[in-house]
């Protein structure tokens, strides 16, 4: 079997399409078309079928896309036996949610940059619900987010750090309103949050319905740093890991306001598929990602 036409189906998923892998490979459309054709030939099935306008994946191409990640692992440890750190090939794909990236991630990423030179790094910020399915689809190596619920036998997961919660609001918010532990409350105020599905928001959210205290509305601003600047407008409350907003915290431009939620943290771990080789490059990132959140 020819270890091209296994790389160059593998850069069409990779790549969205057969076009996108054209570009990426350095050839023509025909001869990806071609090297596809060669290994469905190979071996006795149809890889990509047409929905609509679209190429998609066949259930049989599904199915064998860990073996074919097991080869082209394989391949990219024999290119990487015996090398230096700083001579370490490849590519190396996380994801991650934004707060981790921004603020927890920025050294664990420089140091790596600086020992692996020559990995292809992909970083990806998504919620932690989207890594997880990320993770679950083999689309990523390496999945680092908060904790969310039990993985599958199939997942190593690993506990990284625990993370102190706070409830923030600009030091302008009216006194009243400061409140968040007596019962059967209507505020005036809104939620910011940085994604719809953000695992703290819903921690709030269900503190304010076990207190039945009832917020105007929620706004999604789509990143912490707009959060962040939506809080110290004075636009509403919000409920973050501490470490995003300690500095302002310490400054006196956000303040903390007293609640009774129970969950005032939150556990990050790193989690990886138990049968998915670990290369050098991925070895000396969990590394140092260990090294700085442990």
């Amino acid at each position: 079997m020819d270890l091209k036409t296994i790389k160059t189906f593998k850069t069409i998923i990779n790549e969205n399409g057969f076009v996108n892998a054209s570009y990426k490979l350095g050839c023509t459309q025909s001869t990806v078309t071609f090297h596809i054709q060669q290994l469905e030939q190979e071996l006795g099935m149809k890889l990509f079928e047409k929905i609509g306008r679209k190429m998609v994946l066949t259930q049989d191409a599904k199915d064998i896309m860990p073996l074919i990640d097991d080869i082209l692992l394989s391949l990219e440890q024999i290119k990487n036996y015996k090398k230096d750190s700083n001579e370490i090939t490849g590519k190396l794909r996380i994801a991650m949610p934004e707060t981790l990236l921004i603020y927890k991630m920025q050294k664990v990423l420089k140091e790596f940059k600086l020992k692996a030179p020559n990995v292809e790094l992909s970083i990806q910020g998504m919620n932690c619900y989207e890594v997880r399915q990320q993770l679950l689809k083999g689309n990523i190596d390496l999945g680092i987010h908060y904790d969310v619920g039990k993985y599958i036998d199939t997942f190593i997961s690993n506990r990284l750090n625990n993370f102190k919660l706070t409830l923030v609001a600009s030091p302008n918010l009216s006194k009243k309103y400061f409140n968040f532990v007596m019962n059967n409350q209507v505020k005036p105020l809104s939620i910011v949050s940085n994604h719809p599905r953000a695992l703290y928001k819903e921690y709030f959210l269900k503190y304010l319905n076990s207190k039945q205290i009832i917020l105007q509305n929620t706004l999604e601003v789509g990143s912490i740093e707009a959060t962040k600047q939506s809080i110290l407008s004075n636009l509403g409350i919000a409920y973050v890991p501490e470490f995003t907003v300690e500095n302002e915290i310490k400054n006196g431009d956000l303040i903390e306001l007293e609640h009774e939620i129970e969950d005032t943290s939150i556990n990050a771990i790193y989690v990886y598929h138990k049968n998915k080789y670990i290369t050098k490059a991925m070895s000396l990132f969990i590394k140092l990602l260990q090294k700085q959140l442990k």
